[in-house]
């Protein structure tokens, strides 16, 4: 059997993660990393009850458990980047570039000079090894978690184990439950890799400047103030405070565009606004894990957010590790910044970085 190292989290995936891999006969031990140094604003990062968890969950399965930071590699290679797009008014995906810049790069090496033969996460995927290395989606298809895992490498890959892929959520929680685990219930966390569940507007204002500016219906009627286009997302709902307008049919608003050369936030009534879907998008950084390109065009299903499920497409590349992606069906609040994830079948292929949505309208 191998050595394994896993990153406990405090939360139950990686607890149930640890217990499989201990039943299995590894030799097993555990890493918490805090890679966020600020401890203010506790409500919203609770990284000591985190902790608390953790070592809850060693003593348990008796384990050894070491804490570290990677606090200077997050914030050079994961929350700079962060700041930098939302600065320029994109929605960027920072779990994407934690997952592979801190988990499975800056975690994965101190696992090895440790003498790790693999670490391990609870992630909700799969690896198979035969005849070549490939990932899969998780089997919980409300779970499956590729699409933050599509940047990894093959190398990555190799040394990394989803004792979870196989599993649905209710099973892990059951398992966790079983054993005795006092975290078998704790909620999901939804928060900024690392960061945490704070109110995000008012933690991004501390790093970045405001920029108020007009909101505008399509056709160029102001209708409300924004405090800058980094606070919203295309198909955004909350948050725009122009509710309840006389002159208008009742029916909620929503980002559907925003104009950076003029500072305005473009908004649309109706959940199913037309401005709101996209027959396409251009894409750049295109990345596959197979490191091999394929063969264009491709057809193939892709999703452009995290649990959706995945969208008939073709795939055309071009040069520069830029392409084109033309969805069978339009889709709805295609998002700059954000990832598209490719899949055939089971497998995750690789991903691109969304630039803009093209329609044909």
């Amino acid at each position: 059997m191998s050595n394994v190292i896993v990153g406990l989290s405090g939360g139950v995936d990686s607890a149930v993660a640890a217990l499989l891999l201990k039943q299995q006969g590894h030799t097993v031990s555990a890493v918490f990393m805090k890679n966020w140094d600020e401890d203010d604003e506790q409500d919203y990062c609770p990284a000591e009850e985190d902790l608390a968890d953790a070592r809850a969950i060693a003593e348990k399965l008796e384990i050894e458990l070491r804490t570290v930071s990677f606090s200077a590699e997050y914030w050079s290679r994961v929350f700079a980047h962060f700041l930098s797009e939302c600065e320029a008014g994109r929605t960027p995906s920072p779990d994407i570039i934690c997952n592979r810049e801190i988990k499975f790069r800056a975690f994965l090496d101190y696992a090895v000079d440790l003498g790790a033969d693999f670490i391990a996460t609870g992630h909700y995927a799969r690896i198979e090894r035969v005849p070549s290395v490939r990932l899969l989606k998780g089997l919980d298809s409300r779970k499956d978690q590729t699409y933050f895992l599509h940047t990894l490498s093959l190398e990555q890959l190799q040394k990394s184990l989803f004792p979870l892929g196989e599993l649905a959520k209710t099973e892990v929680r059951k398992l966790a439950e079983a054993e005795g685990f006092s975290n078998y219930a704790k909620k999901d966390s939804t928060g900024i890799c690392f960061i945490g569940e704070r109110r995000f507007s008012e933690f991004l204002a501390r790093y970045l400047k405001k920029k108020p500016g007009d909101i505008c219906t399509l056709d160029n009627q102001v209708i409300g103030r924004h405090e800058g286009l980094m606070f919203y997302t295309i198909g955004q709902r909350q948050g725009l405070g122009i509710g309840g307008r006389s002159d208008s049919s009742g029916e909620p608003w929503y980002v559907v565009s925003k104009d950076m050369e003029n500072n305005v936030l473009n908004v649309a009534q109706g959940v199913n606004h037309p401005a709101l879907f996209s027959t396409g998008l251009r894409a750049s950084q295109l990345y596959w894990i197979s490191g091999a390109e394929v063969v264009s065009p491709l057809e193939c299903t892709a999703r452009i957010r995290h649990q959706q499920p995945v969208q008939a497409c073709t795939l055309v590349t071009h040069p520069g590790l830029t392409c084109t992606v033309n969805f069978e069906t339009p889709q709805r609040a295609v998002t700059p910044g954000q990832s598209i994830v490719f899949y055939q079948g089971d497998e995750c292929l690789g991903g691109a970085i969304i630039e803009e949505a093209v329609t044909d309208r």
